[in-house]
C-alpha cells in the first residue's frame, strides 16, 4: 500500500433522512480519528505469578476532531443544529484504501475561531454515541 494524502480522510455528516445521504463537512483540513478501550482487570490472588489478567470485555469508543476553514456550507448547517440541539448525529469517516467507520457521533465542541488578519476557522470534537459499523474498502 502506498501513502495516503491526508486530506482524503474525510468527515461525513448524515442529513437524517432515509436512506442516509451523507456530506462532506466542508473546509476541514486536518482530521483525527483515535479508536478507544477500556479495560477492566480481573487480577487476583490467583494470577499466575501475579501477571496483571484483563477481562475481554471493556468500553469501545472513538473520538474525533477536526480544524479548518469556516466555508458557510450546507454542512456546517447540520452542524450547527446538531450542536444547539445537543441531537446525535449519524457520521461517516472515511479512512483511504483503509474502510468506512459510520455511526453516531455527539458533537461535544464547536469552536470558531477570527483572527483579524486572516480567515475564520472552525474546530469540532466528536465523541461516539453507539455501535460504530466499519466497512472495509
Amino acid at each position: 500500500m502506498t501513502a495516503q494524502r491526508g486530506r482524503d480522510l474525510l468527515l461525513k455528516i448524515g442529513d437524517g433522512a432515509s436512506p442516509k445521504n451523507f456530506s462532506t463537512v466542508a473546509g476541514l483540513r486536518s482530521t483525527t480519528l483515535t479508536f478507544n478501550a477500556t479495560t477492566i482487570d480481573i487480577t487476583n490472588a490467583d494470577s499466575t505469578d501475579m501477571w496483571r489478567e484483563l477481562l475481554a470485555a471493556g468500553v469501545k469508543s472513538a473520538s474525533l476532531a477536526g480544524s479548518g476553514v469556516f466555508k458557510d456550507a450546507a454542512s456546517d448547517m447540520v452542524l450547527r443544529s446538531a450542536f444547539f440541539n445537543q441531537t446525535c448525529a449519524n457520521f461517516q469517516i472515511v479512512i483511504p484504501s483503509f474502510g468506512t467507520i459510520t455511526g453516531p457521533f455527539k458533537l461535544t465542541q464547536l469552536h470558531y475561531e477570527g483572527p483579524y488578519d486572516g480567515e475564520v476557522k472552525i474546530t469540532l470534537s466528536l465523541a461516539s454515541a453507539g455501535a460504530l459499523s466499519f466497512v472495509a474498502l
